[in-house]
């Protein structure tokens, strides 16, 4: 695989996972909402919110950097 191939799916995996957490973030009130804006305004509320769009990202990220480097020496 070309260096440059490797360079521009090197920025793929880094880019798509931020855009997969802000999917995640932004639907994370409908799924876990509950329909209760005082539950929504909670610390409790917000760190599990931020600590599924970490994992979800920083999985995203694991997988795209396994398959972009999983070529490397061939």
């Amino acid at each position: 695989m070309s260096t440059s191939f490797t360079v521009v799916l090197g920025i793929v995996a880094i880019l798509l996972p931020l855009l997969i957490a802000r999917l995640v973030w932004k639907r994370f009130d409908q799924y876990f909402g509950r329909n209760d804006e005082a539950y929504m305004g909670t610390l409790e509320y917000f760190l599990k919110k931020l600590g599924l769009t970490i994992l979800v990202a920083f999985i995203f990220l694991w997988i795209g950097m396994s398959l972009v480097f999983s070529s490397g020496g061939a």
